[in-house]
């Protein structure tokens, strides 16, 4: 009778290990499969000629946000900007000639990819020289696209392969769908149908909550500081002293039916978002956000 039993002994012994190494995996003990072992911001991804699952790997406990408004000139913040832990700055703002107000420090540049062109005008000095800055470029898919017809990621592939050292970084297609949910989330309006682009603006803003603890946000308005009055008028771009004012291009895309960026729409999602996380505006200072605050 022993005889008899043993082999389905075997059979039930082996069927038991059978089922705890599925076990073993199906859990996840154990490492992780390649895919998984990449560290960093999933939502930015390395461009490389290389096949590569490099994500932007940065944490900063501090940021500051430094934005390209008029708002920015004779405000003497730049040794503050300088001594912040991470410096995030947008398209081709520059430092030069503005230390005294902007600082001159760039850890994080957010790119649009109607921005790429103005940067290649002077490609060794942003892409060489200043080697330690991380870029991250946005754009539809259209022109992004990885599969050799998105011209704006060809443009930046070639760079990839022309200045290696380069840390150049592409917002995902996954993340750019995140950020269009988040906008209808907030606003309860689809982006595409009302004909809306989201600005540069809107993904630093998202990329720095992803990035750091607290945030320094600097020159941004409000969404109600157009309406007012009294309110100061600047250039749009602190660099462009002259050109169209600022309140009158962020009034104009507001109202626009297609194609424009809802710069006060946004201004009012960072508003509760600075309600939820550690974000501070200076320059000007946001006063009205702060009563929202619930300890």
């Amino acid at each position: 009778m022993k005889s008899k039993r043993l082999p389905w002994l075997c059979l039930l012994s082996l069927s038991l290990c059978v089922v705890l190494w599925l076990g073993h995996v199906i859990t996840g003990d154990g490492p992780p499969p390649p895919e998984l072992k990449s560290s960093g911001l999933r939502g930015y991804q390395r461009i490389s000629s290389g096949t590569t699952n490099q994500f932007l790997d940065l944490r900063c406990s501090h940021c500051a946000l430094v934005s390209s408004s008029g708002q920015m000139l004779e405000a003497g913040a730049g040794e503050e900007i300088d001594k912040t832990g991470c410096v995030i700055r947008m398209n081709n703002a520059p430092t030069g000639g503005y230390e005294n107000d902007v600082g001159s420090r760039t850890s994080v540049r957010v790119v649009s990819h109607t921005t790429v062109p103005l940067l290649l005008k002077n490609e060794h000095a942003y892409f060489q020289q200043s080697a330690d800055t991380a870029y991250v470029f946005w754009g539809p898919e259209r022109t992004m696209r990885q599969d050799g017809k998105g011209h704006i990621f060809n443009i930046l592939l070639k760079l990839a392969r022309k200045y290696p050292h380069a840390r150049l970084y592409a917002v995902t297609r996954q993340k750019i769908q995140y950020c269009d949910r988040v906008f209808q989330n907030e606003t309860g309006k689809n982006r595409m149908k009302t004909g809306a682009f989201l600005s540069t603006g809107f993904f630093t803003v998202i990329l720095a909550i992803d990035l750091c603890d607290s945030i320094h946000i600097y020159g941004m308005i409000d969404d109600e500081y157009c309406s007012q009055a009294n309110h100061s008028a600047v250039p749009y771009h602190y660099y462009e002293p002259g050109k169209v004012d600022e309140c009158r291009m962020y009034k104009f895309h507001e109202r626009a039916r297609y194609g424009g960026h809802r710069f006060i729409t946004e201004k009012a999602i960072y508003a509760k978002w600075a309600t939820r996380h550690k974000i501070e505006f200076k320059y000007p200072s946001w006063r009205n956000y702060h009563l929202e605050v619930v300890p």
